[in-house]
């Protein structure tokens, strides 16, 4: 039988965090493949590596250290999610959102997630940064939905509004601290597909088709089980790599994680900016 998390294992790893920080965290922070180095801007961080929380999904992909850090920036308490679990690495879907819930737990009500992911706009560059305005939950359409098993009634309904999971307030916050520092900031919409194998043409040229701008292996369980929870939510693709008009798409993980580095300093720029404000 299938196991779906559990109220009691929430509360054992959100009663782990709580024992170890000095400080409630207001907002949340996943950080993508290649961007985990934005935690470093964190002040009076405690760290804290989440193999040592009960119950938490470990990360075991390059890129992604599997660890929180908490503390201050831009005047607020935050949390940082410094490598994010994925489905490909073996855990059921439902796992995979027991950070956000941990968060929400703790009391948190605005997450900002990022990403690499593939471009499929034919207007993007590698570089670009894209705001999420909607997504395509390719993986919860199949059946692979985070919230599948018992509803947690604590959090949410048995059937959540999904029809703007993406906070348009924090959208438009997003749009202004670009255009005040000078930024493109694309917008979007991001395809989840659930890896490890990078899209074939015909996957690429399908998406593309169907409205997808981006395309990458996670963020659309978090962002579910967030909404369900109440949050306001906040999502930045970064595009790593353009896939090209026939569909072919020769990324590499290592070139993910190249071009994220070359994009940190815009998204820095781009967060900072956003919690100062909010």
């Amino acid at each position: 039988m299938e196991h779906f998390i559990t109220m009691q294992e929430i509360d054992s790893a959100t009663a782990a965090v709580k024992a170890r920080i000095k400080v409630m965290p207001e907002v949340a922070l996943i950080l993508g493949s290649g961007l985990g180095d934005l935690a470093d801007a964190v002040q009076d961080a405690t760290i804290i590596p989440t193999n040592e929380i009960p119950h938490w999904p470990v990360s075991t992909v390059l890129g992604h250290k599997g660890r929180l850090v908490i503390g201050k920036l831009e005047g607020k308490n935050v949390l940082m999610l410094q490598g994010r679990t994925h489905y490909y690495e073996g855990h059921a879907v439902s796992r995979i959102g027991l950070p956000v819930r941990v968060m929400q737990r703790l009391g948190i009500k605005t997450l900002v997630v990022t990403n690499a992911a593939g471009g499929l706009n034919l207007d993007f560059k590698v570089g670009d940064l894209m705001l999420i305005n909607d997504h395509l939950s390719l993986m919860p359409i199949a059946g692979e939905n985070p919230l599948r098993g018992p509803n947690l009634d604590e959090f949410g309904p048995r059937f959540p509004d999904m029809s703007a999971i993406y906070n348009p307030e924090l959208i438009e916050l997003a749009q202004s601290v670009a255009r005040e520092n000078g930024l493109e900031l694309r917008e979007g919409v991001y395809a989840c597909l659930a890896g490890p194998s990078f899209e074939t043409p015909a996957d690429c040229r399908f998406l593309r088709m169907i409205g997808a701008d981006a395309v990458g292996m996670s963020t659309v369980p978090e962002t579910i089980v967030a909404k369900h929870g109440g949050m306001a939510v906040l999502g930045i693709s970064s595009i790593t790599n353009v896939i090209g008009a026939s569909g072919l798409n020769a990324a590499t993980h290592e070139e993910v994680l190249e071009s994220g580095k070359v994009i940190v300093p815009r998204l820095t720029t781009i967060l900072r900016g956003v919690l100062a404000r909010i």
